[in-house]
């Protein structure tokens, strides 16, 4: 579904003067191997475990890959950093129990995975077309997954409504935004950023289930929201020696 949505999108916008970037096979990968591994964890974590050793690996890996690449953090970055994540453990502390091995590998490997692909997209030109061609490139690891699990699989109306929904509409364009944005963003930044999400959905909770508003929510939400400022607002310091 997120396939045909794309194209669609492509081909209503398409204009000659765009530089036609295709996307790679190492990106598209990435992205199965992050859907996959994400959906397989979640069936031994709960939310608030997951959530933890998903968006703390996709930090480790982004930060890690850009220092190693000769990135070097300034001194608010490390503070942003430490402050946005420890809004995040609390946050969902009161929902982390010990996580089983398979669990714990499983969304370790679609961190990693995600940090990979989100690098690899601020090297994008054109996001929408690598964002098409990225998940076009997917089908064939999508087809040999099928093949492998299609005698244990359960189908339903709601998941195959909820599967297509989200694969139609929040993944792809989703994916499509977010490769837009990155361009304005150095590594360390949108692996800060990444953090929100968490947020956003506990605040969405929030607006369409009528979920309290706790003072654990408002208290990380501000940890959050201030560790990303500090780390954005870095860039806008000066360089020392």
């Amino acid at each position: 579904m997120g396939v045909t949505v794309l194209v669609v999108i492509s081909t209503t916008q398409y204009k000659s003067d765009l530089i036609q970037t295709k996307g790679s096979w190492q990106a598209s990968f990435m992205l199965f191997l992050h859907a996959v591994a994400f959906s397989y964890a979640y069936i031994s974590l709960d939310t608030g475990t997951g959530a933890l050793i998903l968006f703390g690996s996709v930090q480790i890996t982004m930060i890690l890959l850009s220092f190693i690449a000769g990135t070097r953090l300034q001194y608010l970055e490390w503070v942003g950093i430490v402050v946005a994540f420890f809004g995040l453990i609390y946050l969902v502390l009161p929902g982390v129990s010990a996580p089983s091995l398979s669990g714990f590998l499983l969304m370790t490997t679609a961190g990693i995975a995600w940090g990979i692909y989100t690098l690899k997209g601020r090297q994008s030109t054109n996001p929408l077309m690598d964002t098409t061609f990225n998940f076009a490139r997917t089908i064939p690891f999508i087809t040999i997954l099928l093949l492998l699990t299609f005698r244990n699989a359960e189908f339903s109306l709601e998941g195959i409504v909820l599967a297509s929904l989200s694969g139609g509409l929040a993944s792809s364009v989703g994916y499509t935004i977010w490769y837009s944005a990155l361009k304005g963003l150095s590594s360390t930044q949108a692996a800060v950023v990444q953090l929100s999400v968490p947020i956003i959905a506990a605040l969405g909770g929030v607006v369409f289930v009528s979920e309290s508003v706790t003072f654990r929510l408002l208290l990380s939400t501000s940890l959050i929201l201030a560790g990303i400022i500090l780390v954005i607002s870095s860039r806008y310091q000066p360089q020392r020696g």
